[in-house]
């Protein structure tokens, strides 16, 4: 038996390969289909399914794709009602691969459909449990995905039943592979760690600790920040079926020379800037939104951009198709052509974004400046810089209405990286005097600059 975990950090995703006896199953691929095509090439496996949890609402699975490349079957759990073929498991059924078996875990919650997949050994004896998005490290599934159609309290006593019957009542031994890591937006406060135990989650996991069925949906319940604007398209695009990605790619991959670049910005285009956030700073096409490749580049331009918008791209040399695939892993196919040449062949002026180290905010050139936090509220409440205005960047563009043009603006986040895409969003509408703090608030409290801590007041 073999077990790989290919992890995703753009995603904080995680899919799986399991193998036994020259047979393979991947549970909730990406997109792109070579990576499990490759590996089973690699080990002289063939790949007989291709599990999926869920509805994925964060990314377009590559489960279509990668069946109809294989010939794998499509397993997904009870109540699943997709528009292509699948088989629709039972709960408790097995699925046999090489000497070992998958048994289905029906576990409503995170949506009706959500399944766990429970490995079991050449003994029968439960070894692992994938368990997609019931289940994660510290913490479960967000339980409000379903926009309106059913209530985050019904789902969430679904979930309590779920985890309680099924996962609670599984060996302390058996190993949990969630389908997500920390900085993902599938649930509230993710732990580090890609994996666990059962009886590590029933010791640390609050989800997890006996309690009443209403203190639990109100415990899942609470404090639930609002999902991205992609979630409910992604998961209707993994419920009807997508075009392939090879094709995908082709249409989307078109390189622009510069004056047809120029032409296409004439229409309703975004021009979407993937170069690391120092890059974008020292030379940018005016207008430009940065959201970059080297952070969670797919997550942000879904919860920054509507996954509908026409965009044009600017990358660093070479990262062209990569920029491509990272927006079709979240279902974003609207690209109408990148930059040939990157912004170097860029025949108009630029515009450039003023940065500071943190030692320069204790110097007094930034006394008369406004300091603006684009971070998320727990670590805004962790500390942060006295009399700041926060603003984070989830809410962004819609808060800035309220900040005034003529004030200078130093933005920070925690490292830099969302701090220039505030900046970029702010300077589409018109905010002109923005100083970007290199290195964030990490390189802040290193300089020795004051934090202050509190709470979010709504």
């Amino acid at each position: 038996m073999y077990i790989q975990q290919l992890y995703t950090n753009c995603l904080a995703e995680a899919a799986y390969y399991i193998e036994s006896q020259g047979e393979a199953a991947i549970i909730d691929p990406l997109r792109e289909t070579e990576p499990y095509l490759d590996l089973a090439l690699q080990r002289g496996a063939q790949i007989k399914y291709v599990f999926e949890t869920h509805f994925h609402a964060d990314f377009v699975s590559g489960h279509i794709d990668l069946a109809r490349q294989s010939g794998a079957a499509i397993v997904y759990g009870p109540t699943a009602k997709p528009n292509y073929a699948i088989t629709e498991a039972v709960d408790g059924q097995e699925f046999p691969l090489g000497k070992v078996r998958i048994k289905v875990l029906h576990t409503p919650g995170h949506t009706p459909e959500s399944s766990c997949f429970l490995l079991l050994d050449e003994h029968g004896k439960p070894s692992a449990v994938f368990t997609g998005d019931t289940l994660f490290v510290g913490d479960v599934g967000r339980p409000d995905l379903l926009d309106g159609v059913m209530s985050k309290e019904t789902l969430a006593a679904m979930l309590y039943d779920s985890l309680n019957a099924k996962i609670k009542t599984l060996p302390d031994s058996v190993i949990v592979y969630p389908g997500h890591g920390a900085g993902s937006a599938c649930g509230k406060n993710i732990g580090k760690e890609t994996f666990s135990t059962i009886g590590e989650q029933k010791k640390l996991n609050y989800a997890l600790q006996d309690m009443t069925k209403e203190e639990f949906i109100r415990k899942v319940t609470d404090g639930i920040l609002p999902p991205p604007k992609y979630f409910f398209e992604d998961a209707r695009i993994n419920k009807q079926g997508y075009a392939p990605i090879a094709e995908v790619m082709e249409i989307n991959s078109r390189p622009l020379a510069p004056a047809a670049f120029a032409a296409a910005m004439k229409g309703d285009v975004l021009v979407l800037d993937t170069r690391e956030a120092e890059e974008f700073g020292k030379g940018f096409i005016p207008g430009s939104v940065n959201v970059g490749l080297n952070g969670q580049f797919a997550v942000w331009v879904g919860t920054l951009i509507p996954i509908h918008q026409s965009l044009l791209l600017v990358t660093a040399a070479g990262k062209e198709r990569e920029s491509v695939l990272r927006l079709a892993r979240v279902g974003y196919e609207n690209i109408v052509g990148y930059l040939e040449g990157g912004v170097t062949e860029w025949p108009g002026k630029l515009d450039q974004v003023e940065s500071t180290e943190a030692t320069g905010l204790l110097t007094g050139r930034f006394d008369d400046a406004t300091f603006l936090d684009v971070r998320r509220p727990g670590e805004w409440s962790a500390g942060h810089v006295k009399e700041a205005r926060f603003t984070p960047l989830t809410e962004m563009p819609a808060q800035t209405e309220s900040l005034d043009k003529s004030r200078k603006y130093v933005v920070y986040c925690g490292g830099g990286y969302r701090s220039m895409t505030a900046i970029s969003l702010m300077r589409r509408q018109g905010f002109k005097n923005l100083v970007n703090v290199t290195g964030g608030s990490a390189a802040m409290v290193k300089a020795g600059v004051p934090m202050v801590s509190e709470e979010v007041v709504a």
